[in-house]
């Protein structure tokens, strides 16, 4: 085991110096598949998404799928460190992407090491190192999914301080638009349509949606961004606004589409519905497993690839998402220590 988990943080400190924006990550790709060819572990690569069945994989029996992925935003400018310099100081490892979600990626990476060659498990294993995460990219885990046998249920690796996330909200983006004259200000005009976003802005606030989670509370709905005119002296045409709805899991993205353009007072058009809240039942037998090793559950705000599966899952992993895309961003090497017999004994319970 200790070695197993050296091993692993030094693939994370590998990780971390190799570049891996997302739709750029070949070559963390490529470190990854170094592992499994080092582990003696048959695997396959699908674009920059490497994946890997246990060694006795028996299509009889029901399959859990370890995920987490291996690209990375941008560093922000506020970077002190090197962002591709993998320095540990002080118990901390930093690097980008050590946190979200390297951590994760590493430790799931060893459990499946871990399992690869017993002949007795309940369950078979997938371990799927996935790409373009980051930004919901069409060559992420969505386009993997289709090609694995069926999966009876997902364990997400994301920086949760190994807390479990039995629900997670979904996403929607609006743009919205609000049509007016366009005019010299000198001029009386009464379809300005900068006047006109107060009637909308005020329907945003009082939306209310009845349904409230038990993990995710209420659906929440944001402004985020709001744009007209470039001059001082000129209505202009339109008013263009953005609103940002976190669902909950009482909701799917498109009902959420139907309430609102039943009753906006503008154009209203969603980027993407494809963004859905996600959560599995409390009886199911991974929650109850972690009932019985006191492990927290919670709803999470944060996105990830639960979004973009429909077969029951849970998000648990080492580092903090408070930490995730901030400036020298770090996860302690005892996180990932604690974490790897951690997810072992919570698999222990099932398989």
């Amino acid at each position: 085991m200790n070695e197993l988990i050296s091993n692993s943080i030094d693939l994370l400190k590998d990780l971390i110096e190799i570049e891996s924006y997302s739709f750029n990550e070949d070559k963390t790709g490529n470190r990854i598949e170094k592992w499994f060819i080092s582990k003696d572990i048959e695997f396959k690569r699908n674009k920059n998404n490497v994946f890997a069945f246990n060694k006795f994989y028996d299509s009889k029996k029901p399959t859990i799928l370890l995920n987490s992925h291996h690209d990375t935003v941008k560093p922000n400018k506020g970077y002190k460190n090197d962002p591709f310099n993998s320095k540990i100081e002080n118990g901390k490892l930093y690097g980008l992407g050590s946190n979200d979600a390297g951590g994760a990626l590493v430790s799931l990476i060893a459990v499946f090491t871990y399992y690869y060659n017993r002949q007795d498990l309940k369950y078979n294993l997938i371990i799927l190192a996935s790409a373009e995460e980051e930004c919901s990219g069409e060559n992420g885990i969505a386009s993997i999914i289709p090609i694995l046998p069926k999966i009876d249920f997902a364990i997400i690796g994301e920086p949760t301080l190994m807390k479990m996330a039995i629900a997670e909200r979904g996403l929607i983006v609006f743009d919205l638009k609000i049509e007016g004259t366009s005019s010299h200000a000198a001029h009386e005009n009464d379809n300005n349509p900068i006047i006109k976003s107060i009637k909308v802005l005020n329907w945003i606030n009082n939306l209310k949606f009845e349904k409230t989670s038990n993990f995710l509370g209420k659906v929440k709905v944001t402004v985020t961004q709001i744009k007209s005119g470039n001059q001082h002296n000129v209505v202009p045409s339109e008013l263009e606004l953005v609103l940002d709805v976190r669902v909950n899991d009482c909701y799917t993205n498109k009902e959420i589409y139907d309430i609102l353009k039943m009753n906006a007072p503008c154009q209203i058009i969603p980027r993407s519905l494809n963004l859905n809240s996600s959560s599995i039942s409390t009886n199911h037998p991974i929650v109850l497993a972690a009932n019985k090793l006191e492990i927290q559950k919670y709803g999470s705000p944060t996105l990830s690839d639960q979004s973009k599966i429909s077969f029951p899952s849970t998000k648990i992993g080492p580092g903090d998402s408070l930490r995730s895309h901030s400036a020298d961003e770090y996860i302690y090497i005892n996180e990932i220590n604690n974490a790897i017999p951690q997810y072992i004994k919570l698999l222990n319970k099932i398989l």
